[in-house]
């Protein structure tokens, strides 16, 4: 009885390594293939011309755009600040040794606050230039067609305690705790604070 078992079990076995071997042989034998997109190309704002990539072939952003808001270009007191993975790190002043640092803090909230339709990003970003403050922004990743917008950033303060972020009817409104005035910096903050944001066109102003 096991012989007759063990006889059928190898016949299905060989009859499904037969129909089965075109495809493993290719399997074996071929590499894998590189994604091919199309040659098709977007014209950006300035005039220039990006085309599609990735395994996607989803378009490359647009110069002064990018395809991950972590990454993207934003304004802190009148300076371009361009984040790579989340952090940005430069020179305080020409050949010191000190360096300002910009770094993705987090909080997302994600919703339309330029009227397009489009889910924008809000975020925090906190810079410290080697002292003892660390400086809380809040900044907008504007979605479009053409990648994500970076917009200036707004102060919320030296050493707060980010609490939530969200968008609402085109309002974003940040939550965190600061502390009481005349308290030192060395208290923890213990004060609630919302502040409430619009956009301006492409420039974020609090309301």
């Amino acid at each position: 009885m096991r012989t007759i078992t063990a006889v059928i079990v190898l016949i299905i076995a060989s009859a499904a390594a037969f129909f089965l071997w075109p495809t493993i042989a290719s399997l074996l034998t071929k590499p894998n293939q590189p994604t091919v997109c199309t040659t098709e190309a977007k014209v950006c704002p300035d005039g220039s011309a990006v085309g599609r990539t990735g395994p996607n072939c989803a378009f490359a952003a647009c110069p002064g755009f990018s395809s991950d808001y972590k990454n993207g270009t934003y304004t802190i007191d009148g300076q371009p600040v361009t984040l790579t993975d989340g952090v940005s790190k430069v020179p305080a002043v020409a050949d010191s040794a000190s360096s300002v640092t910009t770094t993705y803090f987090g909080d997302d909230a994600t919703g339309d606050l330029s009227g397009d339709g489009e889910p924008d990003v809000a975020f925090i970003l906190t810079q410290n230039s080697g002292g003892s403050g660390t400086f809380y922004y809040v900044v907008v990743a504007l979605k479009t067609e053409n990648g994500y917008l970076g917009t200036n950033a707004v102060m919320l303060g030296d050493r707060i305690a980010p609490q939530t972020t969200q968008i609402t009817d085109g309002q974003l409104i940040v939550n965190y705790a600061d502390r009481k005035p005349g308290e030192p910096m060395t208290t923890p903050p213990s004060v609630g604070v919302s502040k409430y944001f619009h956009l301006q066109g492409s420039v974020l102003v609090e309301t």
